[in-house]
C-alpha cells in the first residue's frame, strides 16, 4: 500500500551568531554556565554590569514617578479632591485582561481610601473599544464628578472633549501609541509620554493604575497594606497584555510571581484552583500566559467584563469561586470556537491552495458565522502554520454587507501601515506592527484582498513566508540537565522581550514517536556525545499531522520540567525541526587535544604565532593552569588586532583567540592553522578556565 513519504514543518531558523571570547567574560562574571551567558548576550546584556542589573532587577534604581510622569501630582489632587467632598468617580476600563486587572486594582484601591467609586466597560460586541460619548453621558447623568480612564482613552479625543462640555474632570491612564492630536483631558499618564530612559517606559495600562494606585496610598497611609494584592493585579495584567519583561516591569512581575501561589485576594485564589495552577512554588509567567491570563481574556472576548471585576474585587470566597467558574466556562467555551473556527479556516486555506498563499504573500479569509471576539486567536495561529500576514474576518450581518476583522503580522510586515494602504477601504481601523482590527462594508473585500497583497509584494521576499524560529545556541545533549534547567530561572521571568531561551541540536535521532492528546506528539530522541549515546524525552504540540516524522532531523526546542511518580527529569519542547548537514567539517568540531601519556609542568618555549601579525605582540600576562587533569600554559597578549588569549597544550598545539572573536585559530604553526569556532563547549570550557587563571 502506498505511504505518503515523510514531512516536517517549513520553517525559516535564524541562529544567534556565536559571539566569542566574550562569552566567557560574561559566564565569569555571572556565574551562568556558558549557553545562558550566550544567551544573555543575545538579549543585549553584553557586559557584566548590565547584565548583573538584569540578573538582579531588585538593584534597579527607580526614579520618583513624580518626576516622570508631569501630570501625575494634578491626577492626585483631583482624586483627593473629589474623595474629600465625596464626589462620585467612575473607572472606565477596557474588556481585555490590562483592562479588566487595571479597573480592578483601581477599585480595590480607590475603595480602601473611601472613595464614592464605580466603574462602566465597553461591550465589545455593541460599543467597541474604548471610552465612547455614549459613556459619558450615562455617567455624567448619574452625577459622576471624575472619570478615570484605563488602559484607553489617548486616542478618545471626541469622547474626552466631550466630558470635558459636560464638566467632567477626566484622567486619562493608558499605554497606547500616542495620536497627532492629545484630547484636552485633566491630567495624563502615558509612558509614552515620558523619556525613553526611564524604567517606567515599557509599563502596560495596569502599570500605570499601579504607580498612581500606589502613589496615592503613600498620602493616604496605605502603602504596605495595598502593595502585595496591588503587585498581584499588576502582575496578572502586564503577562496577559504581553507586556514587555524588561526594565520595571521584570522587577514586579519577578515579584508578583512569587506571590500570586499565596495570594490574598480570593479571586486569584479562585482562578488558579480552577485553571490547575494552585502549586504552592513560585509561579513562571507560562502559568498565567496560558493558564489564568486565558480564562480572563476568555470573559471580554464573548462574556461580561463584569465578572472578572467582581472575581478581583470581592473579599467574599463564595462569590469567587463562582466567578472564577464563570470564567473556567467561558474559557471552555472560546477554546471550543478557536477550535472550530481555526479548522474551517485550515479548510478554506487548502481549497485555496498553499502556492497561491505565497504568490499573495498574505492572507486574507473572511467567513460567516465566526466569533469576532476570537478570531484575532485563530489569526495568530494561520500564522504560526502559513508563516505570512493574515487578515481574518466575519461577516456583522446575514446580508454580509459589513465586515469586521483582526490582523497579525510577521516581524518584515508593519501591520499598521498595511492598514492604512488600504485607509480608502475601510471604516475603522487600528494597531500597531504587529496586530491590527479592521472594519469595512463586504463589497470591498476583493479590492482589499489584492491591495494587501500588492502592498505584501513591496516589503516581503518569497523566503520571508515561512515561520521564523529565532535561536540562541547550539546544545548537545550531554549539556542538557535539570542544572541547566535550574539555572534558567535566573533569566525569568521571561515573555515579550526577554523571551525563553532557544537551542538546537544536530543530527539527532528519533527513537520513538506517538501521537498524544488531540493534536500533540510524543517522541523519544537521541544524540551521539563524547560521552556516548544520550536519550531524551520530548513534546511537540500541534504536530500530530507530521507523525512520523523522518530521521535524523536537526531539531529546535525550549527546555521543560517533567515530573512523574516523584521522579523529576528535564526534556524538551519542540519548536522546531530541519533536515541535518550531509556534511559537516571535522577540523571544527575537532577538541583541542585527547589524553595525554605526558604532562608538561613547567613553560614551554614559544611556538610560531598562529595569527598573522607585523609586530611581535606584547606579553602582558603569563601563567600555567591544570584543566581536566591536564596543565596547559596561556598567555594574554597586546597586538594590533587587539588583546590575544594563547592557550598552549604540551604537544606544540595553541589556540589562539582574538577578544569579541567569534572564532580562533588552532595549530603548531601559522601555516598549519585551522579556523575554529571558539563557542564550541570543549573550547569555551578551556578559554574560561585559561582567564580564570589569569585573573588569580
Amino acid at each position: 500500500m502506498f505511504s505518503p513519504a515523510p514531512r516536517i514543518p517549513e520553517q525559516r531558523w535564524q541562529i544567534a551568531d556565536p559571539p566569542g571570547w566574550a562569552i566567557a567574560e560574561l559566564s565569569l562574571a555571572t556565574g551562568l554556565p556558558a549557553l545562558l551567558a550566550r544567551v544573555l548576550h543575545n538579549r543585549g546584556y553584553q557586559d557584566a554590569n548590565h547584565a548583573q542589573h538584569f540578573l538582579n532587577p531588585d538593584r534597579l534604581d527607580l526614579t520618583d514617578p513624580l518626576d516622570d510622569f508631569t501630570d501625575l501630582q494634578v491626577a492626585i489632587d483631583l482624586i483627593h479632591d473629589a474623595i474629600t467632598n465625596n464626589q462620585k468617580i467612575a473607572i472606565c476600563g477596557d474588556y481585555d485582561a490590562d483592562g479588566m486587572t487595571s479597573t480592578a486594582l483601581l477599585l480595590r484601591a480607590l475603595r480602601s481610601f473611601g472613595a464614592d467609586i464605580n466603574y462602566a466597560i465597553p461591550s465589545r460586541m455593541n460599543d467597541g473599544y474604548g471610552i465612547n460619548s455614549r459613556i459619558v453621558d450615562r455617567l455624567a447623568d448619574d452625577d459622576v464628578s471624575l472619570i478615570i480612564t484605563v488602559d484607553n482613552g489617548i486616542a478618545a479625543y471626541d469622547a474626552i472633549a466631550h466630558a470635558r462640555d459636560r464638566g467632567l474632570d477626566i484622567i486619562i491612564t493608558d499605554h497606547h501609541d500616542l495620536p497627532d492630536k492629545l484630547p484636552p483631558a485633566s491630567a495624563i499618564l502615558n509612558p509614552k509620554m515620558i523619556d525613553a530612559a526611564s524604567p517606567y517606559r515599557g509599563m502596560a495600562g495596569v502599570g500605570v493604575a499601579y504607580l498612581l494606585a500606589m502613589t496615592l496610598a503613600d498620602i493616604y497611609g496605605q502603602a504596605q497594606k495595598l502593595e502585595m494584592p496591588m503587585l498581584e493585579l499588576l502582575t496578572l495584567g502586564t503577562i496577559a497584555d504581553l507586556a514587555p519583561l524588561t526594565g520595571v516591569n521584570r522587577r514586579w512581575v519577578q515579584q508578583g510571581l512569587k506571590l500570586i501561589p499565596h495570594s490574598q485576594i480570593p479571586g486569584i485564589q479562585a482562578l488558579t484552583q480552577v485553571s490547575g495552577s494552585s502549586s504552592k512554588k513560585a509561579l513562571k509567567p507560562d502559568a498565567i500566559g496560558f493558564r489564568l491570563g486565558p480564562r480572563i481574556n476568555a470573559i471580554g472576548r464573548i462574556g461580561d467584563p463584569k465578572a472578572v471585576i467582581e472575581l478581583l474585587t470581592t473579599e467574599d470566597e463564595g462569590v469567587a469561586l463562582e466567578q472564577a467558574m464563570v470564567c473556567e466556562q467561558t474559557n471552555q467555551e472560546r477554546q471550543a470556537m478557536c477550535s472550530e473556527i481555526q479548522t474551517e479556516a485550515i479548510a478554506w486555506c487548502e481549497a485555496y491552495g498553499i502556492e497561491q498563499i505565497r504568490r499573495d504573500r498574505v492572507l486574507v479569509v473572511v467567513q460567516p458565522g465566526w466569533h469576532h471576539g476570537v478570531i484575532g486567536i485563530v489569526a495568530s495561529r494561520l500564522v504560526e502554520r502559513y508563516g505570512v500576514p493574515v487578515f481574518i474576518g466575519t461577516y456583522e450581518d446575514a446580508q454580509q454587507t459589513e465586515i469586521r476583522g483582526s490582523a497579525r503580522g510577521i516581524p518584515e510586515f508593519n501591520v499598521f501601515e498595511g492598514l492604512n494602504a488600504c485607509g480608502d477601504l475601510l471604516g475603522k481601523y487600528g494597531g500597531h506592527p504587529a496586530a491590527g482590527g479592521f472594519s469595512m462594508a463586504g463589497e470591498n473585500l476583493t479590492a482589499f484582498r489584492d491591495r494587501l497583497s500588492q502592498f505584501a509584494h513591496e516589503c516581503l521576499k518569497p523566503e520571508d513566508l515561512k515561520p521564523l524560529i529565532e535561536i540562541d545556541a547550539e546544545a548537545g545533549f550531554d549539556e542538557l540537565d535539570l542544572d541547566l534547567y535550574r539555572e534558567i530561572d535566573r533569566l525569568h521571568p521571561c515573555g515579550i522581550g526577554n523571551p525563553n531561551p532557544v537551542f538546537w541540536a544536530s543530527n539527532v535521532t528519533i527513537i520513538e514517536q506517538s501521537k498524544v492528546g488531540t493534536d500533540g506528539l510524543k517522541l523519544r530522541l537521541q544524540q551521539e556525545t563524547l560521552a556516548g549515546l544520550r536519550d531524551l524525552k520530548a513534546i511537540a504540540w500541534g504536530w500530530a499531522e507530521y507523525c512520523p516524522l523522518p530521521s535524523p532531523l536537526d531539531v529546535a526546542f525550549k527546555l521543560r520540567e517533567n515530573e512523574w511518580n516523584g521522579n523529576v527529569s528535564v526534556e524538551l519542547e519542540l519548536l522546531g525541526v530541519r533536515v541535518t548537514a550531509k556534511t559537516r567539517s571535522l577540523e571544527r568540531d575537532r577538541p583541542l587535544d585527547r589524553p595525554l601519556d605526558r604532562v608538561e609542568e613547567t613553560p614551554s618555549p614559544p611556538t610560531p604565532d598562529p595569527v598573522q601579525s607585523t609586530t611581535i605582540p606584547k606579553r602582558l600576562k603569563h601563567t600555567s593552569f591544570r584543566h581536566e587533569s591536564r596543565t596547559y600554559n596561556c598567555g594574554l597578549y597586546a597586538g594590533e588586532q587587539g588583546r590575544e588569549l594563547r592557550i598552549r597544550n604540551d604537544r606544540g598545539q595553541v589556540l589562539s583567540v582574538i577578544k569579541g572573536s567569534k572564532t580562533g585559530l588552532l595549530g603548531t604553526s601559522r601555516e598549519d592553522a585551522t579556523e575554529v569556532v571558539v563557542s564550541q563547549p570543549h573550547f569555551f570550557s578551556l578559554i574560561k578556565a585559561a582567564m580564570a587563571a589569569l585573573e588569580l
